[in-house]
Order: structure tokens, then C-alpha cells, then sequence
């Protein structure tokens, strides 16, 4: 591995991270919107739908530069699961389409608010889902070269273990971590019943989505020893992992400092589990290296030419430089404008 390419897969391993988290957080706040429709009287559907108006579009930027971060660092790793992707990956896009198409007309068409809802509920619970096979594909064991070809091995695929336990992961995590930020939101909005629903939620799917990546953790031993075994030494994030996570459930059902007689501490659960999936996602990613796809690609041998990848870096600082200031301006109107967050639905 050259500093070159590290530094790469780095940049790229953290676009993956952050539309990981933003994107679980807007899936899941589209099946509670879902979820929560007919029970006007706690209003979480109001308030999930107020979080997701404005963050579905700017989830999508990370996914853009997930794609080109990928194309233009990883060309010989991107042709390969631009291949074995095909199927599964048009399928994604499809599905990414309809929930933004039915998204934007379920605020127009009243009279097909619900069904559009439903559409768009039932599709962000999926599209974790899809998206989580990436990782697993990249074990080992599901790609094989047929003709010269890279073709995607479906019966393996869906009869192994690892890869229900990596969906069953994905969906869990979505609506815990959506959960919680919405917990967070409705405790902002000063929406207690609210509060109250989605407090209640992240308590109970909390304990679901560590049960799941344990669960993981156990297939991969059989399926994706390699994996396995590399991230055994990084068990120290791991454990600090699964620290982060009952500290935030601690802050959940400690007392509020800022409200008086309301129980937990959202944001600092919000923050801790940030933190969590922070270090299981470097222990994973670390353990991953050299290999992009095992045991065919590796970092080294996906990657673009050294003088290509320096002119990419430049712009890719450039374009965030841009950005950074828009995203936190776009942070501080969104989480802290009380006209917003105490807004009624129309």
C-alpha cells in the first residue's frame, strides 16, 4: 500500500461513512413518517416529516461522491463491481428514484398523500438493505469468473448467513439511528409525546442492532475468516464500540438536565453512537486492507495513476471547502430555527 492509495480509500471509506449515517437517519425517518400516520395525536409523523423535507436532498450529495470518489480513485475495482453490481445496483437506483419522485409529490397531491407515504416508507426500509450487500459481496466467495468474466454468484448470495445477518443489521441500524435523531428532534421542538414515541423506539431497537452485529461478527468467522481474524486485531475498537453504545442508552434513561421531569439526554446519545459506529466502521475498514474486492482487487492494483489521483485530491479539497460552510449553515437552520421546528402541519 502506497501513502497514495491510503490516503485515497481513506476519502473514499469516509463519504461511505457519512452517507451511511445521514442516509440511515432519512430512510428511517420516511417508514416512521410511514408508520406514525394514522396516530395524529403523538404528531411523529409531523415531525419526521419536517426532518426529512429538507435532508433527502443533501443525503444525495454523498452518494454522488461516493460513485466518483469510487470511478475516479478505484477504476480497476470499479469495473469489477460495476459488473457484479449490475442487477442489484439498477435495482437501488430504481428504488432511490421512486422514493425521491414520491417524496416530493406525497407534500403535492393530498389526495394521494397516504398511498405515496406507504411507497415511500416501504422503499427507504428496503434500500438499506440492498445497499449493505456491497460489503459482504466484497468478502469473497460470491464472485466468480465465468468466461472471463466477473459474474455474481446469486444462490450463494442468498443462502448465506453473513448476508442476513449484514440486511437484518442494515435495517435495524436504520430505524435505531433515526429513532434516536428524531428523539433528539422532538425533544428540540419541545413535541413531548413525541419524544416519548421515538425515545421509546430507540430504547428497543437499540439492543436489536447490537444482537445483529454480533451476529455478523459470528458468520463471518465461517464465512469470511480473513475478515474475521484481521478485525480481531483491532478488538480494542470494538470494545469501545459496544462502550459508546450503553452510553448511550445510559443517556437515554438518565433525566434531562434542560427539561425538568423529562427523562434522557438525546444529543448525547446521538453523539455517542456517532462515536460507536465511528470505531466499528474503522476496526472493519482497517481489517479490509489491502483488499477491495478479496482476493482479486487490492487498493494498490484498483488504483489510478499517482499524478491523476493528486489533481482528483486537489479538486476533492477545493469542492469540500466549498461545501463545508453550506452544510453547516444548512445545520444550524434546520436544527436550531425554532420557527421550523415548532412549525404545525398544514
Amino acid at each position: 500500500m502506497t501513502a497514495d492509495s491510503l490516503l485515497a480509500i481513506t476519502v473514499l471509506w469516509g463519504f461511505v461513512f457519512i452517507y451511511a449515517v445521514m442516509a440511515t437517519m432519512d430512510f428511517g425517518a420516511g417508514f416512521w413518517s410511514m408508520i406514525y400516520i394514522n396516530k395524529e395525536k403523538t404528531n411523529a409523523t409531523n415531525i419526521a416529516n419536517r426532518y426529512l423535507s429538507p435532508t433527502w436532498e443533501v443525503t444525495n450529495v454523498f452518494i454522488v461522491a461516493i460513485v466518483i470518489a469510487l470511478v475516479s480513485f478505484f477504476p480497476g475495482a470499479t469495473f469489477i463491481l460495476g459488473t457484479v453490481l449490475l442487477l442489484p445496483g439498477s435495482f437501488i437506483l430504481i428504488l432511490l428514484a421512486l422514493r425521491s419522485g414520491f417524496l416530493v409529490f406525497s407534500h403535492v397531491a393530498k389526495d394521494y398523500e397516504k398511498a405515496l407515504t406507504y411507497v415511500s416508507g416501504i422503499s427507504g426500509f428496503i434500500i438499506p438493505g440492498l445497499l449493505m450487500l456491497v460489503l459482504p459481496i466484497t468478502h469473497g466467495g460470491y464472485i466468480e469468473v465465468v468466461n472471463g468474466v466477473h459474474q455474481l454468484q446469486f444462490e450463494k448470495l442468498f443462502t448465506s448467513p453473513n448476508i442476513y445477518a449484514f440486511i437484518g443489521f442494515a435495517i435495524t441500524s436504520t430505524l435505531f439511528l433515526s429513532s434516536l435523531l428524531l428523539a433528539d428532534y422532538s425533544n428540540v421542538a419541545d413535541e413531548l409525546d413525541a419524544y416519548k414515541v421515538y425515545r421509546r423506539d430507540a430504547l428497543t431497537l437499540g439492543p436489536i442492532s447490537l444482537i445483529m452485529a454480533f451476529l455478523i461478527m459470528i458468520t463471518l468467522r465461517t464465512e469470511a475468516n480473513w475478515l474475521y481474524s484481521n478485525m480481531m486485531n483491532y478488538l480494542p475498537f470494538l470494545i469501545g464500540s459496544v462502550i459508546t453504545f450503553f452510553i448511550a442508552g445510559t443517556a437515554l434513561v438518565i433525566p434531562s438536565g434542560r427539561h425538568k421531569g423529562r427523562i434522557g439526554r438525546p444529543r448525547l446519545a446521538v453523539i455517542a453512537v456517532t462515536i460507536q459506529y465511528l470505531l466499528a466502521s474503522y476496526a472493519y475498514g482497517r481489517a479490509h486492507l489491502p483488499y477491495m474486492i478479496y482476493p482479486d482487487v487490492t487498493i494498490q492494483s484498483g488504483f489510478t495513476h499517482p499524478n491523476t489521483f493528486r489533481a482528483l485530491f486537489i479538486t476533492y479539497i477545493i469542492g469540500f471547502l466549498i461545501l463545508f460552510p453550506g452544510f453547516i449553515y444548512f445545520w444550524r437552520l434546520f436544527m436550531k430555527d425554532k420557527r421550523y421546528l415548532k412549525q404545525s402541519e398544514n
